[in-house]
């Protein structure tokens, strides 16, 4: 792969074998199953469900029906790929489709879940992305998110654009208020919240994710020539940050 081509970080990370891109990996996304009280009854919603990890991990542990969707026609085989592998083709299904046109009706959903995505809008995109995930939301119904928190909002900008040039994607972080507020401003109620240090690219994030033989494969093919540049360049500009990124998980409900 060539590097002048920009690749994503996202896609890049995945063809290095990363098969969680959440920025604070798995710890975070239990947090999210934790909130939600899934039964076999919940019908649920993924967006931006990328290979299906979660997806899968979903309909494992609740025997739940998942709808995943995602523009990334690529991950989208991968996903239907996992899904038959872990035998949950029963209750999963992925398809391509727009977030910010969700197509199905209102009151669809009791959970919609959304990881490492709304930060890839400013911040007018994610009030009608927030709008439309309110919309297909049952009354009562939970909204699981998971992204990237600014800690240092007076430093934005240059955290921004050191960002940007690493992973070729115009992140737009904000501050823990500020996501707060956005979905205080859309109309969910009922708020929980927890963030902490990113783990996307940390020895121990990456060991605790994807375990000790895939972290070697990762940084196996990290190191060959076509990819050694990128990779360097996204983990010192993480563990150079640090201090100045969180993740960020939030469970937000639809008033009855």
């Amino acid at each position: 792969m060539n590097n002048d081509k920009k690749e994503a970080g996202h896609k890049f990370l995945a063809r290095l074998g990363k098969t969680r891109l959440r920025p604070g990996g798995k710890a975070a996304t239990e947090w999210l199953l934790q909130q939600a009280a899934f039964t076999p009854q919940s019908q649920v919603l993924e967006i931006a469900c990328n290979m299906g990890t979660t997806s899968i991990e979903i309909a494992k542990r609740f025997g739940c029906h998942i709808t995943g969707i995602d523009m990334d026609k690529q991950a989208l085989t991968q996903a239907k790929q996992n899904i038959a592998k872990h035998n949950v083709s029963h209750l999963v299904n992925v398809q391509e489709a727009d977030a910010s046109k969700l197509p199905f009706a209102n009151n669809s959903f009791d959970i919609v879940i959304n990881e490492a995505m709304l930060t890839m809008y400013a911040n007018k995109a994610k009030v009608h992305l927030l709008k439309e995930y309110f919309r297909v939301l049952k009354p009562g119904g939970k909204l699981l998110t998971h992204d990237i928190m600014l800690v240092n909002p007076q430093q934005a900008t240059a955290v921004i654009e050191r960002i940007h040039q690493a992973i070729n994607v115009n992140a737009q972080p904000i501050s823990y208020n500020a996501w707060l507020n956005l979905f205080a401003t859309i109309g969910f109620t009922d708020i929980k919240s927890d963030h902490n240090d990113m783990t996307l690219m940390s020895p121990k994030g990456m060991i605790a994710d994807e375990g000790l033989l895939g972290t070697l494969k990762i940084i196996h093919n990290a190191l060959r020539k076509q990819n050694r540049a990128q990779f360097f360049t996204m983990f010192k500009t993480f563990r150079r940050n640090s201090h100045q990124l969180n993740y960020i998980v939030l469970c937000s409900t639809k008033p009855k």
